[in-house]
């Protein structure tokens, strides 16, 4: 997996103060994207030990909320396995972090993947321009959703997170 960036101290994109993973490849080519430079799997650069060391580390600090997943697209099939990997070792080793995901897919095409149940918050639905709304709190446009996943699951229905 190649990833774009890693930036620290993040307010805007999940609640509180966030580590977020920019990752490459996207397969949603949303019309006005803010990031199309991370449309291409190739761009970017290796997401490597020296790269999971950093995130950890800034994931790592008490002030930190968490950690969000965006890009590209997170869920892009050839980053499912790192990004997975990432949240259950998150799990395991910072419980107390809440992990946002960004997805252009609707979250039931991917609420069967194993480790979204892992997930505290999942933004889901491509980003449509003429929906454009800059009032929204951590999405783009009115049809994408803030999910909260372990409501969604416990009540087996979509759940907005509040």
């Amino acid at each position: 997996m190649n990833y774009h960036n890693i930036t620290v101290d993040d307010m805007l994109n999940g609640d509180g103060l966030r580590t977020v993973l920019w990752v490459s490849g996207c397969d949603h080519r949303c019309r006005g994207c803010q990031n199309p430079q991370t449309w291409p799997e190739e761009s970017g650069i290796p997401f490597d030990d020296a790269a999971r060391e950093e995130l950890f580390e800034a994931l790592s600090r008490d002030y930190m909320n968490g950690i969000t997943f965006s890009g590209g697209d997170p869920l892009f099939c050839p980053n499912r396995r790192t990004v997975g990997e990432l949240i259950m070792e998150i799990r395991e080793r910072l419980p107390e972090k809440t992990i946002w995901l960004y997805t252009g897919s609707l979250f039931e095409e991917i609420k069967s993947i194993p480790f979204i149940r892992l997930v505290d918050v999942v933004v889901d639905g491509p980003y449509i321009e003429s929906l454009r709304d800059t009032q929204l709190h951590w999405k783009g446009s009115k049809n994408q959703r803030v999910i909260d996943v372990k409501r969604t699951f416990e009540e087996g229905r979509v759940v907005l997170w509040a």
